[in-house]
């Protein structure tokens, strides 16, 4: 049932040249990539006026309005810097890429290791929100908000699974309608306060003398309202995913998306200020303003379900750029191959369900509650873009490419601000952000652990064994030889091989993906074994099973009708360590698993790993 079940839920296999076509407009891409920015805009405000209110009441709320600027300001330096990596690091991987180009690996690491949580974060705090704006219309739910977040992430799973396109198509509705009533919000509310037709008027004014709007308050209400700029650096990470030309288009997604969020954070500022509106602990401040312009009408419940649609879908982001992350640090060895493997429709699959995971754990260990992952969450934006953008400045010292003075200028601007909203997020919100400390020590041990097993095995396999194995031919065995790459593993099964049978075939299943990786891997195969016959099976659909078990099919009746005997022998690594056996072997245990269906008999060459 389940072969069934997959294909009602995701839809039937996509060829591997069928990639091209799935690539992103620039409207789709906006839907997909720039939900999480934009819907931020629910939460950015109001976390800002939370810290101003709860230190110092009333008398602090026109401070908003120079947070507020400053965090434009930051949006300004971000936006250029990230517009410069776009076109610097064209082939994708965003903070993590350039850090590890230009302040080193282990850098790197901390960058790519903060944004991975982060967007398990993302996928947390965007469906904490989501769930929020729809018990803030329909408070009968609230005991069931972890659960509603569940079903949410559990819904954008299958919807990611399906493929790229096919994300962006369901997140376009949401997204374009927050969007509208939103401006149409702005809009009206400007309108009523340019006329006079306000009922609240502000509680405060900028000339209010306030003993407690210290520089520490200022900090920390900036600290809190930076949370609007999270999901900004998510474009840079998903340019292989745009069409050509890829760097003008997502150079050009991100300017769009930047320009939307800043007229949103402004307009959402400026009507929270003038029309009085104070922190609730059952109504969100969106709803607040939404509620003062638009009364209980359906104009407010209209706003109110695309905010919840908009917030559960910014969650998309994540599931976009997590897949896209955990496969260049997997291509870097610092993460398990299999995250660098596409499923049946072109997606990451692995990064995907891993995402999902993560984000459901969190959601139900801070249940549900966006006070309490939105500091953590800022940490996990901040520490990379300080890195990131510190590193384009050693890139444009480097290089001293055209303007590249005042490109590093605006570097520096962003370093700097990301520097300091880092220090203040621990100094001042470190009962929130001290998991961090924990959980980055954790994974940079796991990334070298895997990064240093890889390069074990590769130096382990690199050398060809020049020592013959004894031969015993026993006339009418057929052996099949699976090759994956042509290792020391490979030839010490080749030699096996032979030693136990006169005929001796060396399968391999070729992809799509990278032609001339496959054409080099026959030529020096069959160099070094000119006697083994070598045969390379095309898969459009990037399975190795099903090919290979076609193959087996059509050479074991071959034999049957000769009376020979047919093995199988499948190199198989065995590590030293239980943990390391998740990085192996995946291939051939699903392989070993449809063979036990046949008669046949199934060997395994066992290849032993040392430290």
């Amino acid at each position: 049932m389940w072969p069934l079940f997959k294909r009602f839920l995701i839809g039937k296999p996509l060829k591997t040249l069928d990639e091209g076509a799935r690539h992103l407009s620039r409207t789709k891409a906006l839907a997909l990539l720039s939900s999480d920015a934009l819907s931020s805009v629910a939460y950015g405000t109001e976390q800002i006026i939370t810290v101003l209110f709860a230190v110092g009441g009333l008398a602090t709320l026109w401070l908003q309005v120079p947070v507020v600027a400053l965090v434009l300001v930051l949006l300004g330096a971000i936006t250029l810097s990230y517009r410069q990596i776009i076109h610097a690091y064209p082939a994708g991987g965003g903070a993590y890429l350039v850090t590890s180009k230009n302040w080193g690996m282990h850098a790197g690491l901390v960058a790519g290791g903060s944004l991975l949580v982060d967007y398990m974060l993302t996928v947390a705090v965007s469906v904490a929100a989501g769930t929020e704006a729809i018990v803030s219309a329909i408070p009968s739910l609230h005991p069931y908000s972890v659960a509603i977040g569940v079903v949410i992430i559990l819904a954008l799973t299958g919807i990611n699974l399906r493929g790229l396109r096919e994300s962006a198509g369901a997140l376009m509705v949401p997204v374009y309608l927050f969007i509208v009533v939103m401006v149409v919000m702005i809009v009206w509310g400007l309108f009523n306060i340019l006329t006079g037709q306000v009922n609240y008027q502000p509680t405060t004014t900028g000339h209010v003398a306030t003993g407690s709007a210290s520089v520490l308050l200022f900090l920390k209400a900036f600290s809190s309202g930076s949370s609007s700029l999270t999901g900004v650096e998510a474009i840079s990470n998903a340019v292989p995913n745009f069409k050509e030309p890829k760097s003008k288009n997502a150079s050009m997604t991100l300017v769009i998306m930047a320009l939307i969020l800043a007229f949103f954070l402004t307009g959402i500022t400026f009507l929270s200020f003038n029309y009085g509106i104070t922190p609730d602990a059952h109504v969100t401040v969106l709803a607040q303003i939404g509620q003062q312009i638009f009364g209980h009408g359906v104009f407010f419940y209209i706003l109110q379900i695309a905010t919840a649609l908009i917030l559960s879908v910014a969650a998309n982001t994540g599931f976009s750029a997590f897949p896209q992350l955990a496969y260049n640090l997997a291509r870097d060895k610092f993460m398990p191959h299999s995250y660098m493997d596409k499923g049946d429709r072109l997606g990451y699959s692995n990064g995907i369900m891993s995402l999902a995971l993560g984000a459901i754990v969190l959601l139900v260990i801070f249940k549900g509650s966006t006070g309490s992952l939105i500091p953590l969450y800022a940490v996990g934006v901040f520490v990379p873009f300080t890195l990131s953008q510190s590193g384009m400045i050693i890139h444009w010292w480097r290089e001293r490419d055209g303007h590249w003075l005042v490109k590093s200028l605006i570097n520096f601007i962003g370093a700097f601000i990301s520097g300091v909203l880092v220090v203040t997020l621990f100094v001042l919100h470190f009962s929130s952000v001290w998991p961090y400390l924990i959980i980055m020590p954790m994974l940079l041990r796991m990334f070298w652990g895997i990064n240093r097993h890889y390069k074990l095995v590769a130096k382990q396999l690199r050398v060809l064994s020049e020592e013959p194995i004894k031969r015993h031919h026993y006339d009418g065995a057929t052996v099949i030889v699976l090759v994956s790459n042509l290792t020391r593993a490979t030839a010490e099964a080749v030699d096996y091989a032979k030693s136990i049978g006169n005929t001796v075939l060396a399968m391999h299943v070729s992809f799509d993906s990278n032609p001339q990786k496959e054409h080099r891997l026959g030529t020096e195969f069959k160099r070094e074994f000119p006697e083994v016959r070598y045969v390379d099976i095309h898969s459009s659909y990037r399975s190795i099973t099903k090919p290979a078990m076609r193959f087996v099919d059509e050479i074991a009746k071959g034999t049957k009708e000769r009376n020979y005997s047919l093995t199988i022998l499948i190199p198989q690594f065995v590590p030293r360590h239980g943990w390391q056996n998740a990085l192996h072997n995946q291939n051939s245990l699903k392989l070993r698993t449809a063979l036990a269906s046949r008669d046949i008999t199934v060997s395994t060459y066992y290849f032993h790993l040392k430290e």
